[in-house]
């Protein structure tokens, strides 16, 4: 969908940090006129959807995200996020905090609202990950972490390599990367 030159468009942006994960929750909105989804983690703002949507934007249009933690986990990249959109003179509203940010309103008590959400939003990701790095840990200790399940048959590509077959073929045959193959040959 294109845009028409002087067109405002209202924009949705929802997004999940896995595929396992789904987008029921966070309501499609009828008002908006395009929707940008994705299924990846809010840790880095280098996000396909996130960059399609951004590069989408115009002067006058507006986004509306279910809440804070959905654009960013990162304090610095939800900033940068918002700073371009008010460069760009883009709205954006989190529906779940009510808040909106636009470049004709500059509200101190809704930035600082901003700041410690997305604060917390950070520190939650941070603790998640300690969590999980102490459980596997623990789980290893006692024996019951074995990691991810081998899914490559290293006997099969070193049989393979032995009988001629190059690293290409080898791949495309067992359904793996080159780089998965050259790690079983070394």
């Amino acid at each position: 969908m294109l845009q028409k030159e002087g067109s405002k468009m209202k924009v949705q942006y929802r997004r999940v940090s896995s595929v396992l994960q789904n987008l029921d929750r966070q309501e499609i909105l009828d008002y908006c006129d395009k929707i940008f989804e994705e299924k990846e983690s809010a840790s880095t703002k280098d996000r396909p959807a996130l960059q399609a949507m951004l590069e989408f934007v115009r002067s006058g249009d507006h986004i509306y995200c279910h809440s804070i933690d959905r654009i960013s986990r990162s304090l610095k990249d939800l900033t940068e996020i918002l700073d371009e959109l008010k460069t760009k003179q883009v709205a954006i509203t989190f529906l779940t905090e009510n808040l909106t940010f636009s470049s004709d309103k500059d509200d101190p008590l809704a930035t600082l609202q901003l700041q410690i959400m997305g604060a917390l939003s950070q520190w939650e990701l941070s603790v998640s990950k300690i969590r999980q790095a102490e459980g596997i840990k623990k789980a290893k200790l006692k024996g019951v972490y074995l990691g991810r399940k081998k899914s490559i048959d290293a006997g099969k590509i070193k049989a393979m390599s032995a009988d001629g077959l190059g690293a290409t073929v080898i791949a495309k045959t067992l359904g793996c990367s080159r780089q998965s193959v050259y790690r079983s040959l070394t």
